[in-house]
Parts: C-alpha cells; sequence; structure tokens
C-alpha cells in the first residue's frame, strides 16, 4: 500500500523539520505531502532542503496567500490521487496529533474501514492542555452535529483521518465548499452519506506547544451553519447529487 500523509501548514517553522522527520524515521515507509500556503517566515524553504534529501518521499505543493485548511487538503487529495496513492491521510504539522499513531490508522483501514478517525471522544481517548472554552467548543460542536446530522462518529471534527484511495475518488471534491472545522464535518459527512465505513481509533490530542493556533471565531460560526445547511442539502435531496463523482 502505498500511504501519503497530507501536512498543510503556515508559518509552521519551529515545527515542520520535527514532524516530516519523525514520520520518516518509521519502517511504514510513509510519503509525506507539504501544502504550503506561502508561509513568511520560511517553513516552504526548510521543507526544500529536506527534499533534497528524500526526493521520493517528501513533496511540497505552494499556494498563493492563507487560503484556508479545507482547501489546502482538497488540493492534497486531488494530487494523491493522481499519484495513485492507497492510503491518504490528513495531519497537523504542530505534535497536536501523534505520529506513532499512523500506523494505528493505517491498520484500521487494513481491517476493514474506509475511513480512519483518530478520535478524541471514543474510549480510550482523550485530550491535553486544553482549555476549558476550547473543550466546551470542541464537545457542544461534536454533540450538536451528531444531534443534527444522526451521523455516528463520536469525533467529527477531528482532522486525524486516513481515507482509502475509493473514498476520495468518489467525491466531488470541488463541490466540499467548508474551510475550517466544518471540512472536517463535511468530510466525514459525505463518507458517510455516500456509504463508506467510518472507525474511530482513540488517540490523545496534545495542545501545540509550539507556534500560534489558527481557531477563530469565524471557523466555529462556519462549523454551526454548515451542519445545518449539509443536512438541509441531505434532507432535499441535493447533497448527493453535489458531492457523488460521476463518471463522464
Amino acid at each position: 500500500m502505498k500511504k501519503i500523509v497530507l501536512i498543510p501548514t503556515y508559518n509552521e517553522k519551529e515545527n515542520i523539520s520535527s514532524i516530516i522527520n519523525t514520520v520518516l524515521s518509521f519502517k511504514s515507509n510513509y510519503h509525506i505531502l507539504v501544502i504550503d500556503d506561502g508561509s513568511p517566515d520560511g517553513t516552504a524553504d526548510i521543507v526544500r532542503s529536506i527534499i533534497s534529501e528524500h526526493p521520493d518521499r517528501v513533496f511540497i505543493e505552494c499556494r498563493a496567500g492563507k487560503l484556508g485548511l479545507g482547501t489546502a487538503y482538497i488540493h492534497g487529495f486531488k494530487w494523491a490521487l493522481k499519484n495513485n496513492f492507497d492510503y491518504i491521510i490528513e495531519m497537523d504539522a504542530d505534535f497536536s496529533h501523534d505520529p506513532k499513531d499512523l500506523d494505528r490508522l493505517c491498520a484500521a483501514c487494513d481491517e476493514g474501514a474506509d475511513v480512519a478517525v483518530g478520535s478524541r471522544y471514543v474510549k480510550g481517548g482523550t485530550t491535553e492542555n486544553w482549555p476549558l472554552d476550547r473543550k466546551i467548543y470542541s464537545q457542544g460542536g461534536s454533540a450538536y452535529t451528531r444531534i443534527i446530522t444522526g451521523m455516528p462518529v463520536k469525533d467529527p471534527t477531528a482532522g486525524f483521518v486516513c481515507y482509502k484511495n475509493k473514498v476520495l475518488s468518489s467525491m466531488n471534491l470541488d463541490n466540499i465548499k467548508f474551510i475550517g472545522y466544518a471540512f472536517q464535518i463535511e468530510m466525514k459527512f459525505a463518507s458517510w452519506r455516500l456509504g463508506f465505513k467510518i472507525k474511530e481509533v482513540p488517540i490523545k490530542f496534545i495542545d501545540r506547544k509550539i507556534g500560534v493556533s489558527k481557531m477563530s471565531k469565524g471557523i466555529i460560526k462556519e462549523a454551526i451553519l454548515g451542519v445545518l445547511n449539509m443536512q438541509w442539502l441531505y434532507i432535499t435531496g441535493k447533497f448527493i447529487k453535489l458531492i457523488k463523482k460521476v463518471d463522464a
């Protein structure tokens, strides 16, 4: 199985070298694609220096300006599909997601899952170093999403996810419209509504120790309204038509 880890970046010079080298150290032979949104701190230059040493395993796609997490992942998905990767994994650059859990996510897909979600809210999952307000936003948002959509995923905003190629290949990725947490929800909702099997794998999520969080009130608002919009589109029969890829 060809496996690739997608890492979106914006001003991650403190973390990017360590996260890439950690992933490269594993025996599972992961490839890495960094999608950098024009980081002014030199993140892309650090990645290029690593590429010079690992040209067959590390890649970078540079975009002009800060265009958002969701569009970065869509860019990465398309690149990974074009290059025939079997397992396509989302992961943060800041060690909030423990790279050691990559093998566990892939193992869940080996065992029959189509989408493996690194989950904070199933038995065995947890968070560390989170302020109270973030716990409230996250857990409240997860409960709200389950109530509105009925989706059987306890951590729908999770950003540590492994997709099988066939899941992403079945979607019209150009019609995934959300950017922040709503993007993560939309991808899981689309996978579920298209009939794919989702399995949650317990992880420990550790709040970043270096760098600045990308959380904002706008992202939270997008998630709240986005969930309502997705469910309305599904009820009216439009969601599947928008999201399902139709072969020409």
